[in-house]
Formats: C-alpha cells, structure tokens, sequence
C-alpha cells in the first residue's frame, strides 16, 4: 500500500541520514548546507570511491623481511654450515651473545671428535695399528670408547703413551668390526681432531678435507694462545695455554676419551672465527640442477643434442 511503501521510505531515508552525519563527522563527506546540492547517491557514491581508495587492497600481500633461517636441515653439506656461520657472525655484530649461540643454531649433532690410540705391530713393532678409539659429540659426551684387536699380532703396547696393555686386548673386538661402528658414526659429520691424520690412517679410511678440522692445523689457535702460526704444538701445550688444564700426565699413558674431549674444546674456542674464514675460503657453490635454467629437459629438442646418424635417416 502507499502507506506502507511512504513508511519503508521513510524509515531508508533516516537510515541514510544517520550514515551521512557520520561520515560528515569523521570528514569524509562536506557538511550538508543546500538542499539537492548533493544527492544522496552522490553521498554514497563519494563514500564508495573514499572506502575503495583508502582500505588496503587485498590482492597485494606486503613481503617478509628475508630473515637467515635460525636452522638447518639434516642434510645441509659442511660448506652451507660455514657460509651459514658466517652470516649469523655478520648479524650477531660481535655480541658475545650470538657468538656462544652460533653454533646450537647449527645443528651440533653434526660434530663430532676422535682420538686413536695405537700399538705396534709387524717388524720390530714399528708398523702403527689401531688399540682404542674414542668418540665424543659436540658437549664432549662419550658416543664411542673400544678397545681394538689389532689385524697383526702385537710386538710393542707403547703403553707409556697408548696407556694400552696385554689385559685390555682381552675384551677388544676386531679391527673390521670396530672400523665398521666408527665410519658408520663419522659418517656425514664435521670430525674434529688433533693430528687427525694419524687417526684416519689407523682407520684405514679418508674423511672429506672440507669436513675435518685439525685443532694442530689451526692459525686461530696458535694465535690465540701466542705461538708461531707454523709451529707444530702438541694438543697438550694448547690445553695448558687456552684451556688451563693438564692432560697427558703421569705415566699411564694417553686418555684417548680426555684427548678427543679437548680436542672439542678447542674446537669451540675459535669455532666461529674457524668456521667465518673457511666459508670466505670456500669456491663458489655451482648452480643447483634443479633451479638451473640450463638444465632445463626442453634444450634436448635441439638439433645439436640428436645423433648425427638419426639426422640423416630423418632428411
């Protein structure tokens, strides 16, 4: 009815009047001072072209700050761990903070450290041959601690300094046996050592040179400790002059567990300046397969790629 259609009218038109005044009193629509000066379809067309242009678009979502992951994954290569130690370096800006952190960001289950102790074997016992070897993770805890049988009967113990006797090899397990366990555990890990060399040849084995660290190889620790850079320094003289402690004493000879247990420490004294200077020594990383534009299968359609023999056959 007429009545009904003035009342629903009406009601509208109020509704639009409160709406203008608030938008009058927040400034985005002119007071109303004429009558039809402004049509309330101008009024809500003014309104719409204001809300379209002051709300933030959706479409177009701001980008994150590109942040250095705080992680690693399990399978991240020795020489990402060191380009990425030197990054979190640069962004820690020499807080000590950062510093002591570094390397719990970087998936310590990736290091570990090893000593070997040998006896002598073959003629005269000059032949060197593994008796002990330990293995300790990133804290020093022990992971790795047997006694080792020899392949060659043994003609010299060295017990003043392997600290191995006749009543140890009663309880060892066999080389093979033993070298199995060993490199099943050095496998894929940063191997910290002391003269390494020496413990990877009675392994009988070769680990990468880019993860291996050798503490008697180190310019950051015969700097740090006051020694010439090309000395040779026995991993005692560096426990006595960084760590301030004694190791190798008396006359039961070496603690192979002690000596990989230091080893470690030292490791972690310079682990950040060690690990900054070998990524800047690192080459440059090759383009990845799968991102590389040029590995592309689609260039393989080209006439350079076919056998010359399927060329001719095809003309």
């Amino acid at each position: 009815s007429p009545q009904a259609r003035s009342k629903k009218k009406s009601r509208k038109h109020q509704r639009f009047m409160a709406r203008r005044a608030v938008l009058e009193q927040k400034g985005l629509l002119s007071p109303h001072r004429h009558p039809g000066s402004q049509t309330p379809e101008a009024g809500l067309e003014a309104h719409t072209e204001l809300t379209e242009t002051t709300a933030p678009r959706c479409d177009k979502v701001p980008k994150p700050k590109q942040t250095v992951s705080s992680s690693l994954s399990p399978s991240a290569s020795p020489d990402s761990i060191a380009r990425h130690h030197s990054v979190l370096l640069s962004q820690g800006n020499g807080s000590s903070g950062r510093v002591r952190t570094s390397s719990l960001v970087l998936r310590p289950g990736k290091y570990v450290a090893i000593d070997c102790e040998m006896v002598g074997t073959g003629p005269q016992g000059k032949l060197s041959e593994l008796a002990r070897c330990s293995v300790v993770n990133y804290e020093g805890d022990v992971i790795y601690d047997k006694y080792v049988r020899p392949e060659l009967p043994i003609m010299d113990y060295r017990t003043r300094w392997s600290g191995i006797t006749k009543q140890h090899m009663k309880n060892a397990i066999p080389f093979k046996s033993a070298q199995a366990e060993i490199l099943k555990i050095l496998k894929d890990k940063i191997v910290v050592g002391h003269a390494i060399h020496n413990d990877f040849q009675a392994l009988k084995y070769f680990h990468p040179k880019d993860r291996t660290r050798d503490t008697s190889q180190s310019p950051a620790l015969k700097k740090r400790a006051g020694l010439p850079v090309r000395a040779n320094v026995s991993l005692k003289n560096l426990a006595r002059h960084l760590l301030h402690k004694k190791i190798q004493v008396g006359c039961k000879g070496h603690s192979s567990v002690e000596d990989a247990q230091t080893a470690m420490e030292l490791y972690r004294l310079v682990e950040v300046q060690w690990e900054k200077e070998l990524a800047h020594s690192l080459p440059p990383r090759p383009p990845s397969p799968i991102t590389d534009p040029a590995a592309d299968s689609s260039q393989y359609l080209d006439d350079q790629y076919w056998p010359t023999e399927l060329m001719a056959s095809s003309l």
